[in-house]
């Protein structure tokens, strides 16, 4: 079938709108149309060869809309319903079977190469290839093509479908590093570096953990707002001075919790410092260059039994976590609407600008 795509030329590059042919389903893939889909700093630096995607490519990993087809083997969704997309997993692996898909074994090979396990790919233009089924989907189009794994049926009924995709990565990856990777307990203190879409996820996930004192770290003075409308106690302008001390300022044994998602060597230093006696830091940035690397003080890191652990979509299982956070906005406490601003797919280039000059938290793309 003929769809509508932003495409992915060159690194830096502007997206471009082309048209693009799609395959028909294999057995256990799904064609879906395209409600609405995040824009996600992953898709950029995926477009800048940090993750090597052959292109051209169509990127886009944070869909939602209505199946249209399935393939012959498909039973978990059917024409007609409505699906947020999310990554792709094996479902065989020790990490799957723990419902822990997003340390599947396979998880690089099913999401980041632009193709099939096979090395084929759904999508073409005049016969020619062009990478498809990143994050197994590729929802920068009018249609996706996604596998039935990676598919979450939800109930919409009420709700505004195109707004839902960035649950299948961005908002997940922020509310589930708190209430499931860290498990921050009620009574506790928190630190979050970056206050992005992740971020304030992130923030809307300690309020609804319960934990006491929330710390948000963010340079733009609007999303510092934002964080104390979502339920942030603190927030710090990092440019005001040394971020560590004004942290132990608020809270002088160190936070329980630090949460940090711009993945810059000196932020991650600055939570780390931050940390309380036994105090878990969790990382989810993408950071700047592959060989990023954080000096550790070994004696104070084992003196004070500080634990880092490195977070890949908030430990979530999709089909579980995702209608869970869609029931929380429903009741008011996940009101993670309040972060989109939606851009047409034609102005993709607009909103990337936008997203990145602080104009808005979450564009999400309209096709």
């Amino acid at each position: 079938m003929d769809i509508q795509a932003a495409v992915t030329r060159s690194p830096q590059a502007d997206f471009t709108i082309e048209p693009v042919q799609m395959a028909p389903p294999r057995d256990h893939e799904v064609v879906v149309r395209i409600a609405g889909v995040g824009l996600c700093h992953t898709d950029l630096v995926a477009r800048d060869q940090f993750i090597p995607i052959p292109l051209p490519a169509v990127l886009g990993h944070e869909g939602a809309g209505v199946v249209e087809a399935v393939g012959a083997a498909v039973t978990k969704v059917k024409p007609g319903d409505t699906v947020v997309l999310g990554f792709n997993s094996c479902g065989t692996c020790a990490r799957c079977r723990d419902n822990l898909p997003s340390y599947c074994r396979d998880f690089p090979v099913l999401n980041y190469p632009g193709a099939r396990p096979d090395g084929s790919s759904g999508l073409s233009q005049d016969g020619n290839r062009i990478s498809g089924h990143f994050f197994g989907q590729s929802s920068f189009a009018s249609h996706a093509l996604a596998h039935e794994r990676n598919v979450v049926k939800v109930d919409a009924s009420g709700l505004d479908l195109s707004i839902l995709g960035p649950l299948g990565c961005g908002f997940q990856t922020g509310a589930g590093g708190v209430m499931r990777s860290l498990a921050c307990h009620p009574g506790s203190s928190i630190a979050i570096f970056g206050g992005g879409p992740v971020g304030l996820a992130a923030v809307m996930g300690a309020v609804i953990q319960n934990c006491a004192t929330i710390i948000l770290v963010e340079p733009v003075a609007a999303r510092r707002q934002m964080a104390l409308e979502l339920g942030a106690t603190h927030v710090i302008d990092p440019a005001a001075g040394d971020v560590t001390a004004a942290i132990r300022a608020i809270v002088p044994d160190g936070i329980d919790y630090g949460f940090e998602t711009s993945g810059r060597e000196e932020v991650v230093a600055a939570a780390l410092a931050a940390l309380g006696s036994h105090g878990l830091l969790g990382l989810v940035g993408v950071p700047p260059r592959p060989d990023s690397t954080l000096p550790i003080n070994l004696a104070a890191f084992i003196t004070y039994g500080h634990r880092i652990v490195g977070i890949i979509e908030g430990d979530s299982d999709p089909d579980r976590f995702i209608p869970e956070l869609i029931a929380l906005h429903r009741q008011g406490r996940f009101p993670f609407d309040r972060l989109i601003r939606t851009f047409p797919l034609a102005q993709i280039n607009q909103a990337v600008a936008t997203q990145h000059q602080g104009g808005c938290i979450k564009a999400v793309l309209l096709p």
